[in-house]
């Protein structure tokens, strides 16, 4: 599975059974929910000297007397562990500081102690700095802790203005359909505000997340653009529903949201068919 860090300054490649989890700021964290075999995180940092990298490589080896210079795939590394008990267990963190450039990285992986480091040593190696050419084409990826966020958000505003404004609840169903377009038609949304109306479309999103299965959120990265979008798996069909509603509205175009619903469900089921 691949992640590319909010700013797109690198990627990586985790096991498929991993996931992204919520973290610290700035610090981005995978493991395995369902058989947990450490957690793995990464903090990514940037500076003017284009050997920070180099720089952060021999601070550590010179500031921590346990940590030893190691490769891992392509990339020079200060390694060192700590082992620590919580709870009645006891626990090891491999850490690796390392770099290229002007880009600094400090990963540590945590298991159990006497646990493989191996998981984390395969994300070290596939890890990579985006280049010029890497903005240039677009990128799909699992929907990250970013963009949930996000989505979460625009619910949460959703449900309670049309609690507000209707007294009925939102669940995503596709009963709510109609409710959004109460919301909508009632005038009191704000035109210009643009925000206001991505939250509709990511609420409409979570509708069709719900009644198409299959349907499933993801990140796209294109150029410096980043935004969740739904993919519709094993096709090519990727619909932005944010952008689906603001485009409608910023162009004084008619918003039926029944209509792009059953657009969609179409050409799903015409996928579906050719399967």
């Amino acid at each position: 599975m691949k992640f590319i860090s909010p700013g797109g300054w690198f990627s990586l490649e985790y096991p498929v059974a991993w996931s992204e989890f919520e973290d610290s700021e700035g610090t981005f964290l995978f493991y395995n929910p369902n058989k947990w075999c450490g957690n793995f995180r990464i903090s990514a940092f940037k500076d003017v000297a284009k050997d920070y990298g180099r720089q952060s490589i021999a601070y550590e080896l010179k500031e921590n007397p346990t940590s030893v210079a190691v490769k891992v795939g392509d990339w020079d590394c200060a390694y060192s562990t700590e082992t620590f008990q919580e709870g009645g267990a006891w626990y090891t963190t491999h850490i690796w500081i390392t770099g290229k450039g002007e880009f600094s990285f400090e990963c540590s992986f945590t298991v159990s102690k006497g646990g493989e480091r191996t998981p984390a040593e395969g994300i070290i190696r596939s890890l990579k700095v985006r280049t010029v050419n890497d903005f240039r084409k677009q990128e799909i990826i699992p929907i990250r802790v970013l963009e949930i966020g996000e989505i979460n958000e625009a619910f949460d505003w959703v449900s309670t203005t049309i609690k507000k404004t209707l007294s009925k609840d939102f669940t995503s169903q596709e009963s709510d359909i109609e409710r959004l377009q109460k919301l909508i038609d009632g005038g009191k949304l704000p035109i210009d505000q643009r925000p206001v109306w991505e939250n509709v479309g990511l609420a409409l999103g979570t509708i069709l997340e719900n009644e198409m299965d299959g349907m499933v959120w993801v990140t796209v990265i294109e150029g410096r653009k980043e935004y969740p979008a739904l993919h519709f798996q094993h096709s090519s069909l990727l619909i932005n529903p944010a952008a689906l509603v603001w485009d409608k509205v910023k162009q004084k175009q008619p918003l039926h949201l029944k209509d792009e619903f059953e657009s969609i469900k179409q050409k799903v089921e015409g996928i579906l068919n050719k399967g």
